[in-house]
């Protein structure tokens, strides 16, 4: 055998074990450690309580680092148990985020007293586990508020404000609910379907106005939940039941105090949380699918391993809407855009048909680039879209939810016209700055899981009540006309509070 010949073959000897030893190595840092792996949220607290606790696990190998992609779907077992009690009525589910990360998601039909967490690696416990919840665990059922309005949002780990409630309820530094209660409904009682609250003693009474009212049931879900949890104060305040805010005189003019789900920059409604994600948050582990802690562990392939292209899926509820499609079809190799509905430009269906079949939702994030348009107002499915981890193209939009103060062009999403004028110029620098592209959806990811969980929705709705009860200047009243909205009731698995702190000024 030749020099030469040995040579190339000891090199590919050694080239050839090198790479084993990378492998080995690799595979040793995908194994989680149970003493070293974390463990933490809301759902490891007592007195949190939400529709479906939650809480998280971070795989941590033997050397202290943090696994970055998933050691597996059934890595971690979760049990939860009271030792008071022989059969516990929990749906438990253990979340795969497939960065490293799993979402513990938990929702009780009954309470329980020191219900015990046990969190096992290969029936090894994890962290500090077994978590004891000492005492009363409440159920999202228990009509069981605390008292204390302050103890609740420090238990809740509350912000201290809101950016956004700032901003609504500077508008109104006096709310006299006696000239609302006459005022309001003559102007808008008659066009416009509006729910009339009165939270007294911390029972919900409510009177509507108009035609469509069928979406009072997610304000009355909503406020039956939060006084199970805490105290309200007394307050009186009219919710808008329709798409679009109401509020359009100046603040100069006499305007009128309209919760809306959907704010305008040209109005001056206060701005509440979507139905949408409200309903999400009540009704996670429950009859609906599509949540933020669902989405979390549906986002797609891996991103070098998405589609390159930008994708949406919708119904025909504004022009530009239609633009996006005739955009898709002049530019299939950059967009995938089609309507699964067509309504309000049914007369055009020809031209911007034919309809495709209903997508998953879960199914968008096997693309790169999420194109989130404004519908009727805003788009209510942008919590959803940030929870994933493409990164979300969205238009300059005169709409706003509840958090978009909060969020920056190129820091948790890429910026479009409203026009759509600079769509295709987007999606092309994202291809070419992949990588930035990446740290944006990634910044996306982490404000929802932030700020967009159920917690943060229950806090805020709590703030802005306790805000603007402070601003009444005459006394909330049960109105003639207004019915007390019942607690739903639970005869198979009856709840006994046992608060005992006494009452503070709310």
């Amino acid at each position: 055998m030749s020099l030469r010949i040995f040579s190339c073959l000891l090199l590919l000897f050694c080239l050839d074990f090198f790479r084993h030893e990378v492998l080995l190595g690799a595979q040793a840092d995908s194994v989680p450690s149970a003493a070293q792996t974390l463990v933490w949220g809301p759902g490891l607290e007592t007195d949190v309580v939400l529709p479906a606790r939650f809480f998280f696990i971070q795989a941590v190998d033997s050397s202290g680092r943090n696994l970055t992609t998933s050691p597996g779907e059934k890595t971690f077992e979760v049990k939860i148990e009271s030792p008071a009690e022989q059969f516990t009525r929990i749906w438990i589910q253990v979340l795969d985020r497939h960065d490293g990360s799993f979402l513990v998601r938990y929702r009780m039909y009954a309470t329980y007293t020191d219900l015990h967490i046990n969190i096992l690696l290969k029936n090894k416990h994890v962290a500090k586990s077994p978590f004891i919840l000492k005492g009363q665990v409440y159920h999202e059922g228990c009509d069981c508020p605390e008292l204390s309005g302050s103890v609740w949002e420090a238990d809740m780990h509350c912000p201290e404000s809101f950016s956004q409630i700032d901003k609504d309820l500077a508008l109104y530094a006096i709310v006299d609910p006696d000239r609302n209660a006459d005022e309001i409904p003559k102007r808008f009682g008659q066009r416009q379907s509006l729910c009339h609250y009165t939270v007294k003693d911390n029972k919900v009474y409510v009177r509507t106005y108009g035609e469509h009212v069928g979406f009072r049931i997610f304000m009355d879900a909503i406020l039956l939940s939060i006084t199970r949890k805490v105290r309200l104060p007394d307050l009186e305040f009219f919710v808008n039941l329709g798409d679009w805010p109401l509020e359009k005189r100046k603040p100069s003019e006499m305007i009128h105090p309209i919760f809306s789900w959907c704010g305008s920059n040209n109005t001056r409604d206060i701005v509440m949380p979507t139905y949408d994600l409200t309903e999400s948050v009540l009704e996670t582990m429950g009859r609906v699918s599509l949540d933020m802690l669902s989405v979390q562990a549906n986002t797609g392939p891996p991103w070098p391993e998405k589609n390159a292209t930008a994708f949406w899926r919708g119904r025909d509820s504004r022009q530009e809407r239609l633009e996006l499609v005739k955009l898709s079809r002049a530019h299939p190799d950059a967009i995938n855009a089609a309507f699964t509905n067509f309504f309000f430009f049914k007369h055009d269906e020809s031209l911007y048909g034919p309809l495709v079949k209903h997508v998953s939702f879960f199914d968008f994030f096997k693309y790169k680039y999420q194109i989130n348009i404004d519908g009727t107002v805003a788009a209510y499915r942008l919590p959803y879209l940030l929870a994933g981890d493409s990164v979300v193209l969205k238009q300059d939009s005169g709409y706003y939810e509840h958090f978009y103060n909060r969020l920056h062009p190129w820091e948790h999403y890429i910026p479009v016209r409203a026009d759509l004028g600079d769509l295709l110029e987007k999606i092309q620098w994202a291809r070419e700055h992949d990588e930035e592209a990446k740290k944006i959806a990634l910044a996306g990811q982490q404000f929802a899981r932030n700020n967009l969980m159920g917690n943060s929705i229950f806090c805020y709705y709590y703030k802005l009540y306790k805000g603007y009860a402070k601003r009444q200047v005459t006394e909330p009243k049960v109105r003639e006309g207004m019915e007390l909205v019942e607690q739903p009731s639970d005869d198979l698995f009856p709840c006994s509070c046992h608060r005992t702190r006494a009452k503070d000024e709310l």
